[in-house]
């Protein structure tokens, strides 16, 4: 349950600490007090959107603080546990957030992001307020409300579902890598052998990209290189050409050589250079009457790297992942071309997992059906004491096919729309087609006096009495003293029936000091709630509005008796 709430620079409230029982505990108070506020800051703490707006004028950041006491076994332990947070006898929720939107979440002093924070608190809290109708009018989320309804008897079925849908995936996969149904496995299989006869007529090989290239270059720059050849050989060979000189310089020395070593030395290596140089400039001699520039190699060079320029963008950007593309192809079209057996066993396998399917998801519609008769009834029962006396409430299921089953979710096949007539002689139709907000209020309450909430402990509802008075009123405020002898409500109220059947009151009251204004909030004993009554009655100080409020206390507290058996 929740224990306490200590709320710091929310709105007009500046610091607050609420105390609340495990019962009964309504929040009442004027008109623009700040009652809102109130929830506001529970949903805060709760995991609700945070905003610059809830600050406090003057302020630079605001905080919430919330202390629940879980019940032994409550769900929410082993939500603890998969977030490594310790579990305590006491829960303690904090949020602190700040004006330049930077914000610090703690669970037991842990630090926890939103995310985290929500699935903790959805396990404490169930929050019912007026936007909450919306959340009904959902299909999607009155299948939920269903299944909720349903409880166990679901799992099993649900879980057989899951695991052939988790297995018909993977067959799924498993065709895929087959080519898909014999249409598309014909498409792949054309497709493999266009792309595996574009790259073998092609006749790549590795390290061709290279010498083309170079050959581009060449004939690029053939007459400039013809050019260089021909004016180094003349410079090597001819008349008083290097080698010439070469040999003249030999001769000259070989006058010398008999006379010292070191000239007959110097000889020889001139004429071995003589000789090198005769033979360069024979090479290179050689070298242009061998240059040619053929044009139409030229153009064969540039067309083949053309080509390979196209297959790189095919099927891998060089030579070396082209052919390896090519051997990939080759072993997924051997593949295709001889998984026949194959394919038709994995094809079997899904068709009878379909069929079984089709079966649980008859299954689990026929338990819910069952499950939304009973639900149905039940609420059309309490929307009789709740004023309604010709209401009619039942949930429409669309009908399916064995075709369908192809589409089915782990939720299976249902697709679900609640239907309601307040009227004798109106047609059932959608809510959002026919319900007024004060329906919407009685028709919220009898399917959370009805629906079982699970293991949440604590119910909080904003102003779900809008648009009652009356008997209806005092008939609201018994489903609440109902609902709290086995939940802990925490309920904003303006309505005296419900205020009177509390087991714990505060008050909610906006004051102005030194010219400021703040919310301030009070736990009120048995006096102050009957002065609340009063003013809730119509605010009259006589003497027949304390004795209509005394006994509006007395009736309710009667009737909590007759709920305990006493």
């Amino acid at each position: 349950m929740l224990a306490k709430l200590v709320i710091e620079n929310v709105a007009l409230i500046e610091r607050a600490e609420i105390e609340f029982c495990d019962g009964l505990n309504v929040l009442s108070g004027e008109t623009g007090s700040g009652k809102s506020v109130i929830l506001d800051s529970i949903n805060f703490v709760l995991g609700a959107k945070a905003d610059r707006t809830m600050i406090r004028t003057g302020a630079d950041y605001c905080s919430v603080r919330a202390v629940f006491i879980p019940e032994a076994g409550s769900p929410v332990s082993a939500v603890l546990d998969e977030l490594d947070i310790e579990a305590d006898e006491q829960l303690i929720l904090s949020r602190k957030y700040r004006s330049d939107g930077r914000g610090d979440i703690k669970v037991n002093g842990c630090p926890v992001n939103a995310a985290m924070l929500r699935r903790i608190t959805a396990a404490l809290v169930d929050v019912h307020g007026q936007s909450e109708h919306f959340y009904l009018l959902s299909e999607a989320n009155q299948l939920k409300l269903i299944d909720r309804v349903a409880g166990p008897v679901l799992q099993d079925p649900k879980e057989k579902l899951a695991e052939l849908l988790a297995e018909n995936r993977q067959i799924a996969a498993s065709l895929r890598t087959l080519g898909g149904d014999e249409k598309e496995r014909g498409r792949r299989i054309d497709i493999l052998q266009y792309q595996m006869k574009e790259i073998d007529e092609a006749a790549l090989r590795e390290g061709e990209e290279e010498e083309l290239s170079e050959k581009k270059l060449f004939f690029a720059n053939a007459e400039r290189i013809m050019r260089a050849l021909s004016e180094a050989a003349a410079c090597m060979n001819g008349d008083g050409a290097a080698a010439d000189s070469l040999r003249s310089a030999r001769r000259s020395l070989s006058e010398a050589s008999p006379f010292k070593k070191e000239y007959a030395a110097l000889e020889e290596r001139l004429e071995s250079v003589a000789l090198e140089a005769e033979d360069i400039g024979e090479t290179l001699a050689s070298l242009c009457e061998d240059l040619s520039y053929d044009e139409r190699e030229a153009e064969e060079a540039e067309n083949r790297l053309d080509l390979i320029r196209s297959l790189k963008k095919k099927y891998g950007d060089s030579v070396e992942k082209i052919l390896a593309y090519r051997e990939k192809a080759g072993e997924e079209y051997d593949l295709l071309t001889h998984c026949d057996e194959e394919f038709a066993a994995l094809t079997a396998k899904s068709e009878k997992n379909r069929v079984k399917i089709f079966a649980l998801c008859q299954d689990i519609t026929r338990i819910r059906k069952d499950a939304a008769d009973g639900f149905c009834r039940r609420v059309e029962a309490e929307l009789r004491t709740l004023n309604i006396a010709n209401a009619r409430f039942c949930a429409e299921f669309s009908p399916y096919t064995e075709q369908d089953a192809a589409k089915a979710t782990a939720d299976g096949l249902d697709s679900v729309a609640f239907q309601f007539s307040a009227n004798a002689g109106e047609p059932l139709k959608p809510l959002s087609k026919v319900i007024s907000g004060g329906e919407m209020s009685r028709l919220m309450l009898a399917i959370k006096t009805q629906a079982d909430g699970g293991e949440v402990e604590t119910y909080l509802f904003d102003e779900i009495d809008a648009g009652i008075s009356g008997k209806t009123a005092r008939t609201v405020a018994e489903k609440f003293a109902a609902i709290a002898r086995r939940k802990q409500i925490v309920a904003v109220s303006h309505l005296a029936q419900i205020a009177a059947m509390a087991d714990r009151n505060f008050l909610i009251r906006k004051l102005v000091e030194e010219g400021k204004t703040h919310t301030d909030i009070v736990m009120q004993d048995k006096e102050a709630k009957r002065e609340e009554l009063v003013r809730l009655l119509g605010g009259s100080d006589g003497a027949a509005a304390h004795t209509l409020a005394d006994e509006l206390i007395a009736a309710a507290e009667d009737y909590k008796r007759t709920l305990r058996g006493e």
